[in-house]
């Protein structure tokens, strides 16, 4: 895709600038950045998996206290 059709954004949120870096550190591979970033995902939401198991049996054991606003 042209970066003419892209939709141009007034600020860069530096999203586009790590676009770049995945392509580039994949050397390019629109399919291997695309599997990385699948294989990352994967991993990220199984830590929040395991991150919320953690906190519901500290939770349990009355470790955190119930928010009160």
């Amino acid at each position: 895709m042209s970066s003419s059709s892209q939709p141009k954004f007034e600020e860069d949120d530096g999203l586009e600038t790590a676009v770049d870096q995945a392509i580039s550190a994949c050397g390019g591979d629109m399919r291997a950045t695309v599997r990385a970033l699948i294989v990352a995902n994967e991993y990220l939401e199984s830590e929040v998996g395991e991150l919320m198991k953690a906190v519901s049996r500290a939770y349990a054991r009355g470790r955190f206290n119930a928010y009160s606003g």
